[in-house]
């Protein structure tokens, strides 16, 4: 299982960024929130899907991510350099934490879901947690953990029970602009 940090300390692609983390508080949800500004980097990441081909990270986008307290998930949304969203992205996890410097990590679980601003989405990852559970990286308890964590994030989703899409923009506003003067 690894251990995934938001400051992405070892990404060698980025060349000039901003890190800020910060709690928050909501009438239903707590946490931490994290600011990865990307200013300059040595080139582009792009994904493709199954039927589309995204940019998530060129110079002045963001990443933003929500580290709810004690959920076994963290959303991460990805901002291009205009402020519009280019997908969520969801991290199943085991656990989280932060280290002494005050940088969230997650232990990941392999599933991920993605979501597109037209409200599609995707899983992805369900061979790595299979293959995980037959090195034995994760127990039975772990996928299962996993596999349940997926079906209420999903039905949360469909049901509009799902609060990080409004919260994304919300602390995109509160925390980002800031940053860009």
């Amino acid at each position: 299982m690894k251990r995934k940090f938001s400051d992405r300390a070892n990404w060698r692609r980025i060349i000039n960024r901003t890190f800020r983390c910060e709690a928050y508080r909501d009438k239903h949800i707590r946490g931490l929130v994290t600011v990865y500004y990307i200013h300059e980097m040595r080139d582009p990441l792009w994904r493709k899907y199954e039927d589309r081909k995204l940019c998530l990270a060129d110079q002045n986008y963001v990443w933003l991510q929500h580290y709810p307290k004690d959920a076994h998930y963290v959303v991460t949304t990805m901002f291009d350099e205009c402020g519009s969203v280019v997908q969520w992205y969801i991290d199943i996890c085991k656990k989280q934490g932060i280290t002494e410097q005050q940088v969230p990590w997650f232990e990941d679980l392999y599933l991920d879901i993605v979501i597109f601003p037209d409200n599609k989405f995707v899983l992805l990852d369900e061979d790595e947690l299979l293959a995980a559970l037959e090195q034995g990286k994760v127990t039975e308890k772990d996928a299962d953990l996993a596999s349940r964590t997926v079906k209420q994030l999903l039905r949360d989703i469909k049901h509009n029970r799902f609060p990080y899409f409004d919260l994304s923009r919300k602390h995109y506003k509160q925390f980002v602009i800031d940053m860009k003067r």
